[in-house]
């Protein structure tokens, strides 16, 4: 009997209560393990670095990360994956019996490929501060000073908005980059405001 209570209940948890959201605020995503923060770091392209230049990026961010205690990581990839449309593509190819046909279907996945190169490094880093208790008047000052650290070290970087924290988490659980404007609730679009 218990066990199907519970999965009553979690058939009406809304999608923030099943993956442990509680709210998304202006500058954080607020967790039942924390309050989390994201500071949106601009990758370099280390391609056409010399290694002396590697190594003082790597520097400078050794010397952002030892002034900070409670930091995570993440790299996103910020682009569509085609592996599933190229696997399909290539599954049609095999079994196409006409020739024109299996040329344009070569062509698509040509076409494929070039978008996927194109969009190879669309990659998003990002620091991820966790909040644990402290006060309130003592987080601005705490966060300000990480993003000035991480600026005086020669990265560009960013504290994500709530727009980008629901952009971040589409495409976290998603891999969706192609939705403009994320929604609080489905269908919140759609609703006319006052009537």
């Amino acid at each position: 009997m218990n066990r199907k209570k519970k999965q009553e209940e979690r058939e009406k948890a809304s999608t923030r209560q099943l993956i442990g959201i509680e709210d998304i605020t202006g500058h954080s995503l607020v967790t039942p393990h924390g309050e989390l923060v994201f500071f949106m770091v601009k990758p370099t392209n280390i391609s056409v670095l010399s290694d002396s230049s590697i190594g003082a990026r790597i520097y400078a961010l050794m010397n952002v990360l030892k002034g900070i205690s409670d930091i995570e990581m993440l790299c996103l990839n910020s682009r569509e994956n085609f592996e599933d449309n190229k696997s399909y593509l290539k599954a049609r190819m095999d079994a196409e019996q006409n020739p024109v046909i299996r040329k344009m279907l070569a062509q698509d996945m040509t076409a494929l490929d070039r978008m996927q190169v194109q969009m190879a490094t669309a990659r998003e880093f990002l620091i991820i501060i966790r909040l644990r208790g402290e006060k309130e008047k003592d987080v601005g000052p705490y966060l300000s000073r990480i993003e000035k650290s991480l600026k005086d070290q020669g990265f560009t970087a960013s504290r994500a908005g709530e727009a980008d924290t629901k952009r971040l988490l589409g495409v976290y659980y998603e891999q969706n980059v192609t939705t403009e404007m994320y929604e609080d609730y489905d269908g919140e679009r759609w609703v006319i405001l006052g009537e």
